[in-house]
């Protein structure tokens, strides 16, 4: 059972941050060199799911981490209120279409999770409706696994309520970071408690692992994240394609 008051949102005392920030850069470069080879294979693909609170640093760790993948090989989607077209489906219909094929990497900034998270929290839906839809989660993810070989990897971006104000405040008070404002964050951030309980829950009744990220300062978040993508990546077999023979004709 994850507890997440008993987890740290902080890097351990004894790290050192300049070690930690140049073994995140050699860790991204080789990141971007096996997600090279998985592309070319077309064998195995990985979804990378960032779910956390505002300001958990969801864009920026995709970009620290993920800089050296080629554009052909990886896609990111940031999910929002859902459109008109997208609310005339079931909940699962905008992410679905989404999902990597093989040789991709596919990064859901937010997710799935948002039509259980904020929909529980505001009581939009019944516990009926939540229960369903967990299952609904379960067999989709499942289905992403088991049906197409697809590495299902679900990370809590684990920020603590006084960093998450911060980072909020920084947002009003540094010009270049006004546009990242938006009044509904500070809205959001009232039902802090209730988001923590559902958090919690989500967390522990899905049934493909989470990976709890410490992300309270951003260069141990980027390098958990790379650490622990970059170990999953390592375990595939990925090589490069070779012709079996030399076509003929060739002048």
């Amino acid at each position: 059972m994850i507890k997440l008051s008993e987890i740290s949102t902080r890097a351990p005392e004894e790290l050192s941050k300049s070690k930690v920030k140049a073994e995140t850069a050699a860790m991204a470069k080789r990141i971007g060199e096996l997600a090279q080879l998985m592309y070319a294979q077309g064998k195995h693909s990985i979804l990378l799911v960032f779910q956390g609170m505002d300001a958990s640093g969801k864009d920026g760790v995709t970009r620290k981490v993920f800089k050296y993948c080629s554009p052909s090989g990886i896609r990111a989607h940031a999910f929002k209120k859902p459109t008109d077209e997208e609310f005339g489906h079931d909940f699962l219909w905008r992410v679905h279409k989404l999902a990597p094929e093989k040789g991709m990497i596919e990064i859901y900034n937010r997710s799935h999770y948002e039509d259980v998270l904020i929909q529980r929290v505001h009581k939009w839906i019944d516990e009926d409706k939540v229960n369903m839809r967990f299952d609904a989660i379960d067999a989709y993810e499942n289905l992403l696994q088991e049906d197409n070989g697809t590495i299902v990897m679900k990370f809590y971006m684990h920020i603590s309520k006084e960093r998450q104000r911060e980072k909020l405040i920084e947002r009003i008070d540094v010009p270049e970071k006004n546009w990242k404002h938006n009044d509904g964050d500070w809205e959001q951030r009232k039902y802090w408690d209730e988001y923590m309980r559902c958090y919690e829950d989500a967390i522990n009744r899905t049934k493909i692992p989470w990976i709890v990220a410490p992300v309270d300062q951003r260069w141990y978040r980027d390098y958990f994240i790379a650490k622990t993508v970059l170990e999953r990546m390592q375990k595939l077999d990925l090589t490069l394609p070779v012709l079996e023979s030399r076509p003929e004709g060739l002048e």
